[in-house]
């Protein structure tokens, strides 16, 4: 980051905050490998890449990422879905989880917490969003042609991993 002609009067410590508060796209990597242990265990069309920004979400540990925003109270991300990819069912037992669509299509369904074969699904596009309870199972797909952007947050500073309903394609899939 640049000092504007209009803050060169400005205080270093707001300089320095400021800077660490900034997270800018030149600088995100798209991680396809923080979830590869779905596509090793249920194929290719689990196959999808974390954008992280603040925190690390619920894809595991990387808080020795510190390319990342730390979190003190929810975490942000991006994910790309590629055509026809697939996010298994899971469940966030302990906090809600938003998507918010940036490009392309996101079909959403939630399942039943009871019985996770009764479900209710919905398409989303740009600028749609939706925000799921906690402790309701959730999966996603890219119904697209095209790989669907979307973000991807969390209202808690560290979530739990998620876990696998038995009526999800991950069930019993653990993180090696």
């Amino acid at each position: 980051m640049t000092t504007t002609d209009a803050n060169v009067d400005a205080n270093p410590e707001l300089e320095q905050l400021i800077d660490s508060c900034i997270a800018s796209r030149e600088t995100r990597n798209e991680d396809w490998d923080t979830l590869g242990f779905q596509a090793q265990k249920g194929g290719d069309r689990f196959r999808r890449a974390q954008i992280r920004y603040v925190g690390s979400g619920a894809t595991g540990n990387h808080e020795g990422d510190d390319n990342i925003i730390p979190s003190k109270g929810f975490t942000f991300s991006n994910m790309r879905l590629p055509s026809g990819a697939v996010g298994p069912e899971h469940t966030h037992n302990d906090v809600e989880e938003a998507f918010f669509v940036l490009e392309g299509e996101v079909e959403v369904t939630v399942h039943d917490v009871e019985d996770g074969t009764k479900t209710a699904t919905r398409v989303l596009g740009y600028r749609d969003l939706i925000v799921v309870p906690a402790g309701v199972p959730r999966s996603l797909r890219n119904p697209g042609t095209e790989d669907a952007l979307f973000c991807v947050i969390i209202g808690t500073q560290k979530p739990q991993l998620p876990t696998y309903p038995k009526t999800s394609e991950m069930y019993g899939v653990t993180r090696d």
